[in-house]
């Protein structure tokens, strides 16, 4: 068994290279895009171009870097001394082991509370369903006329105007113009959303979608696209919307309302229209299938004609082939129908006999002259019986009646009682004077006793 602790066993050793791309390699793994806010220190812009600077508070610092791609989508070049917020991923840089964040996104401080209000407004709508997929509707198949809410003057609209008259010329363009930031902007913008959905239901105007946005900014400029009211009108809408605020990286309350999201107004443009060239290809496409499928169909066309000619025979031909054909079917059907009268015949003289083997004829007879006898001795059986029940009969009235105390009483007897129906059979329990009844054979007596005589 190997000694753990044994001092010959050497562990393996990384080198710092190695340790700094595990260790950048783990804090960019675990942490997602963070909010950071601080004061800038050390800022410097090398040649390239990029910003390199460290973030501090009044505790701790860390080194920063926004490269050129993402610090020249800024309105504003910061400096040191300035309380900014920044977007940002946690890394390492190898080469010195220093931690660092890589920016993409930074603003100044102050707009820390318009992005807590954001957030608000935010998790409000979601919460009553603002946002929901189902909402959403889907954007035309084609579109003809597109009505555009954005500044008159700003590059939003240029930009889209370029991108239609390259791309689709055809389309109607309607042009709502509003402000798109200060003060009044979120109503004036929201008054036209609503303007052009009155106008479309009154028959008005006839659009297929609408464009709101403008073109970017800072937070502050696109604020007018994070109020209630805009995020409401665009959810009431019944014509399909397609926010474009901002550039790629913005992202707004309207954008979340809207059936559709557009990074900018130029793609916003690009998805509402087709490519006219990309149609002329397609178009030049199906052209060409359809020669190709009419030229396949007429060959095949051809080819069966062909085919049907050599097989076409003169009509006198035909009749008269015919004409053979059905004296021979008919020859045919005469001799099938002799066939089969023939074995139907047979069939039926076969069934008679049968028939006749086991008719039920002889077997009724037979049946029949049981029945009879069987009749007959059953009435003989009965008569037996009711004779002998008649002589039983007589012979028990005629033991009734010599066993009845009427019999008696017809021959001269009769049943004395007292008032109380209580029979007398002894002379001793009769007082002299006591009324009694007497039962004869026919009628009742009442007496009175007399004398009494008891047997002595």
């Amino acid at each position: 068994m190997s000694n753990p602790f044994n001092d010959n066993i050497q562990p393996v050793a990384l080198t710092v290279s190695q340790l700094n791309r595990q260790a950048r390699s783990l804090l960019e793994s675990h942490f997602d895009f963070v909010w950071v806010e601080g004061e800038i220190s050390n800022f410097a812009i090398p040649s390239s171009g990029h910003w390199y600077f460290s973030l501090k508070d009044g505790n701790a610092q860390v080194r920063c870097a926004m490269f050129r791609g993402r610090n020249q989508r800024l309105r504003f070049t910061p400096g040191n001394g300035d309380h900014v917020r920044l977007r940002c991923r946690v890394s390492l840089y190898e080469g010195r082991g220093e931690f660092q964040l890589i920016v993409e996104h930074m603003e100044q401080a102050g707009a820390g509370a318009l992005q807590a209000a954001f957030e608000r407004l935010k998790a409000k709508l979601l919460a009553e369903g603002l946002f929901a997929p189902e909402r959403k509707k889907p954007l035309p198949e084609s579109v003809s006329h597109l009505g555009v809410i954005t500044s008159p003057t700003g590059a939003a609209i240029h930009d889209i105007l370029t991108v239609l008259k390259r791309r689709c010329p055809a389309i109607e363009i309607s042009i709502l113009p509003v402000a798109v930031q200060g003060e009044g902007a979120a109503g004036k913008i929201a008054e036209a959303i609503e303007r052009a959905n009155r106008w479309q239901a009154e028959g008005k105007i006839d659009l297929d979608a609408l464009i709101v946005g403008r073109g970017g900014g800072s937070q502050e400029d696109l604020w007018a696209f994070n109020e209630e009211v805009v995020a409401r009108a665009i959810a009431a809408s019944d014509l399909p919307i397609v926010s474009a605020v901002g550039h790629e990286v913005d992202f707004s309350i309207a954008d979340m309302a809207a059936d559709h999201r557009a990074p900018t107004p130029s793609a916003a443009a690009e998805m509402l229209s087709p490519d006219q060239r990309e149609q002329l290809q397609r178009l030049q496409k199906l052209e060409a299938d359809l020669v190709r499928l009419i030229r396949r169909k007429l060959a095949d066309a051809q080819t069966r004609l062909d085919h049907l000619r050599a097989r076409l025979k003169h009509p006198g031909a035909q009749l008269r082939e015919q004409s053979q054909r059905l004296d021979e079917l008919e020859q045919r059907l005469i001799l099938a129908q002799k066939n089969l009268l023939a074995k139907q015949q047979g069939e039926l003289a076969l069934l008679q006999s049968r028939l006749h083997a086991n008719s039920p004829l002889p077997r009724i007879r037979a049946l029949q002259g049981e029945l009879n006898n069987l009749q007959q001795r059953m009435e003989s059986a009965i008569q037996a019986k009711l004779q002998d029940a008649g002589n039983r009969l007589s012979h028990l009235a005629g033991m009734l009646d010599s066993l009845s105390p009427l019999g008696t009483l017809a021959r001269g007897y009769a049943i004395v009682t007292d008032t109380d129906g209580k029979v007398i059979t002894d002379a001793a329990s009769v007082e002299v004077g006591s009324r009694l009844q007497t039962r004869l054979a026919s009628g009742h007596l009442n007496v009175i006793v007399e004398a009494t005589e008891p047997e002595g």
